[in-house]
């Protein structure tokens, strides 16, 4: 067979190759900084990439020059297990990376492509960027139904990854070689924008990923996307400052824009000029040092009696990269004072607008760097600052308390626990979660001691992020030790990574708690009437509920079945040596250890902020009568900021 000779300036590739060739010269660049825009491509191969993706993968390692650069040549492949897991690994990368590099994601069609779905709507809704890179069924029609392929009567060009249009903050299926070019640079900028970015989809037929085209050289040359830092506009500068300047007790409150700013030695100077205290949202929390004077702790319905305290008698909040979730604002409840204002920085309008504010359109960075300087000179009065500092001290000596554990033959509790890691860890360390009981633990009683340290997915606050995540995390920060906190029920949803941090040497730690049961859950199913209904791991009973004795599952032995070193801790002592151990250990490593749930042992303070989960309106259950009388009473207490 002759091979056609491109036309002079162009080069003749595959549409998968010409895809991995152009990712591969894709940078963002920041403060003059330079980062690859997409690092590596995760994938899992089926009948739907394999002979596309996967084999332009594969090219891409094998023609690229390799030790003339300091980094990866072509598009580095990562092997994963489930492809949900992927995107959670990817979405860690980004995160840990201040968005300014990303994973791809590559899945066949079918199966493969939906299990896409749970990931990209936790990263869109975090608004962190992946690129998502389904197959498709055939563009041809020639193979009609193709294997996995959903037929739809109503409507021939309907697949099933439409149901990532929702979810993904810019969607194109690319039917032929000519649009991958519009359809790829739309991707990077989306990717690109800290306002915009989010999953991206570009879901790719099989027919085309293999199919050939004369592509223009221009395509992949070196292409930079600046990520800007908007100075606010002087007008709305202007209000910002007086609103400020005429608040008696104002608040900050921190979300995770500042991180992905990397803003936190402006916040810093802006707080350490003013005295306003700083409280932190689950995505801003470590935007300043927790032994630093200004930082009250978490805010919302899991947050400090400091922070909450603060918040319900502020007369002016300034909101900083802050997306305001029913748990910040505790469903509308906690900003109570009469004629409390907002002014909300950040770079997105949409947020900025959000409870009635004072709009500052800007990066955080630029933002509160203008605002410290025209502030020159203002500071809260000294009164304000000495009540939050007792305040502040006060809380302290409930988190040692917390954290105390006298008796180290005893079982431990769950706090407990974090104070046992708590010993262990410094600034170096990074802590993930995302879901049960230990978020409002964490961020009532974690010590964040330096950016990014703390890694809370509570956006969409995803059962089975943490593992992977933590995978991703230590690929973007390889000399930083790793903490993966997870539950049973988290765990049983998606350990199945642990086989990739194995397979790649990745030594992160889990730290595997054993409580029988969804613990969270359980707590809130107790409050709003539920009476804990299906939320224990246990056997039925005679009366064919859940309430029989727990079930014989080994979940350390699962995860020394796949390939982890295993430290068992049965009491605190134990816990305190393996900790230590699974720091310096050169190999990932779970600490187990099943923790005393008894109502005797102390815990976590109580929630300082209501969260609005509706009780039902009528039963016949005294638990959801009386839980409904609470509920109206909290509920009472609702107000919408104009």
């Amino acid at each position: 067979m002759t091979v056609p000779t491109p036309p002079p300036g162009t080069r003749r590739l595959t549409v998968a190759q010409a895809l991995v060739e152009f990712l591969a010269h894709q940078y963002t660049e920041r403060d003059g900084r330079r980062h690859r825009l997409i690092n590596a491509c995760w994938g899992i191969f089926g009948h739907g990439n394999v002979a596309g993706l996967g084999q332009a993968l594969l090219e891409s390692r094998a023609a690229s020059p390799r030790g003339t650069t300091p980094e990866p040549p072509g598009l580095p492949y990562l092997q994963g297990r489930n492809e949900q897991a992927m995107v959670h690994a990817a979405v860690g990368y980004a995160r840990q990376c201040d968005r300014l590099s990303a994973h791809a994601v590559t899945t066949s069609i079918g199966p493969g492509a939906t299990n896409l779905v749970t990931g990209a709507a936790l990263a869109t809704i975090n608004r962190l960027p992946v690129l998502l890179l389904p197959g498709d069924s055939f563009a041809t029609r020639r193979a009609d139904p193709v294997l996995q392929q959903l037929e739809v009567p109503y409507a021939g060009d309907v697949s099933v990854n439409d149901a990532l249009r929702p979810v993904s903050r810019f969607f194109d299926r690319v039917t032929r070689p000519e649009a991958l070019i519009p359809a790829a640079l739309q991707a990077m900028r989306v990717l690109a924008d800290p306002v915009e970015t989010g999953a991206v989809t570009l879901a790719l037929p099989q027919d085309v990923q293999a199919e050939a085209h004369d592509w223009p050289e221009e395509f992949f040359a070196d292409r930079v996307w600046r990520v800007p830092r908007p100075a606010p506009d002087p007008a709305a500068l202007a209000d910002a400052v007086r609103a400020v300047r005429g608040a008696r007790r104002p608040l900050v409150i921190a979300g995770g824009g500042v991180h992905h700013s990397e803003a936190e030695d402006a916040l810093r100077a802006f707080a350490d000029s003013t005295g306003i205290p700083v409280a932190a949202t689950q995505a801003g929390k470590g935007a300043l040092r927790h032994d630093h004077p200004a930082d009250v702790g978490g805010i919302g319905h899991t947050g400090t009696a400091t922070a909450d305290g603060l918040a319900r008698e502020a007369d002016l909040i300034l909101g900083v990269g802050t997306r305001y979730t029913d748990f910040t604002t505790a469903s509308g409840t906690l900003f109570a004072a009469p004629g409390v204002r907002f002014v909300n920085l950040n770079i997105a309008s949409f947020d900025s607008h959000k409870l009635g504010a004072l709009s500052l359109v800007a990066d955080a960075r630029t933002g509160l760097e203008a605002l410290t300087a025209e502030l020159a000179a203002h500071r809260v009065d000294p009164a304000y600052e000495e009540a939050y500092t007792a305040a502040k001290s006060e809380w302290e000596t409930r988190v040692d308390a917390a954290y105390a554990a006298d008796d180290e033959t005893a079982r431990p509790s769950q706090t407990q626990v974090l104070g046992a890691l708590d010993a262990v860890v410094d600034d170096t360390d990074i802590v993930l979660n995302a879901a049960g009981s230990l978020p409002g633990d964490l961020h009532k009683l974690w010590r964040a001691r330096s950016r990014r340290q703390y890694h809370l997915e509570y956006g969409y606050s995803c059962m089975g992020y943490e593992i992977p995540a933590a995978i991703g995390v230590r690929l973007a920060a390889p000399d930083r030790p790793v903490w993966a906190l997870v539950g049973d029920g988290t765990y049983l949803m998606n350990p199945t990574e642990i086989v990739t941090a194995v397979q790649e040497g990745l030594n992160i730690n889990i730290v595997l708690i054993q409580n029988h049961g969804y613990a969270s859950i359980g707590g809130l199913s107790q409050q709003t009437g539920g009476e804990r209904f299906g939320t224990d791991y246990r056997f039925r009973a005679e009366d064919g509920t859940y309430t029989g004795p727990p079930l014989p599952v080994d979940l350390a032995a699962n995860a020394a079945s796949l390939g982890m070193h295993v430290l068992r801790a049965g009491t605190v002592g134990e816990l305190r040596a393996a900790l230590a151990d699974a720091r310096t250990a050169n190999r990932p490593t779970c600490v187990y250890v099943e923790t005393e749930t008894a109502d005797t042992v102390p815990g976590a303070p109580d929630s300082q902020a209501w969260w609005d989960v509706p009780v039902a309106e009528t039963a016949t259950r005294p638990a959801a009568v009386a839980a409904r009388e609470v509920y109206d009473r909290h509920a009472a207490g609702r107000r919408r900021h104009l």
